[in-house]
């Protein structure tokens, strides 16, 4: 056999199909947050389609449902676990203000 046509053959090996993520039964729906979460990063970020393995027209469903849960404040924009301190930046502004009299 030829050197370039060994190149398309088939493999043999057999590969176990993924489960998608959202069965049939599932309802995408700003209100489901079980189904939500699951494509929100940590930071509550909405994860790319090619993170959560969705078809196009499921990534947009997820995209609007998070977009509406988060309008209606079931859901945060951020999920920032850090707390920023005013404080700090108070006595910055505090200190230039001095200087400047």
């Amino acid at each position: 056999m030829d050197k370039s046509k060994r190149f398309f053959l088939k493999s043999k090996r057999s590969f176990r199909r993924r489960l998608p993520p959202i069965q049939s039964g599932d309802r995408i729906d700003y209100r489901n947050m079980s189904l939500i979460s699951r494509f929100i990063s940590e930071q509550g970020k909405i994860l790319s389609r090619r993170v959560n393995k969705l078809t196009l027209k499921q990534q947009r469903l997820i995209t609007v449902a998070i977009k509406q849960a988060r309008i209606l404040s079931s859901l945060p924009f951020l999920n920032n676990e850090k707390q920023f301190e005013r404080s700090e930046s108070t006595t910055r502004t505090a200190g230039l203000r001095t200087k400047n009299k």
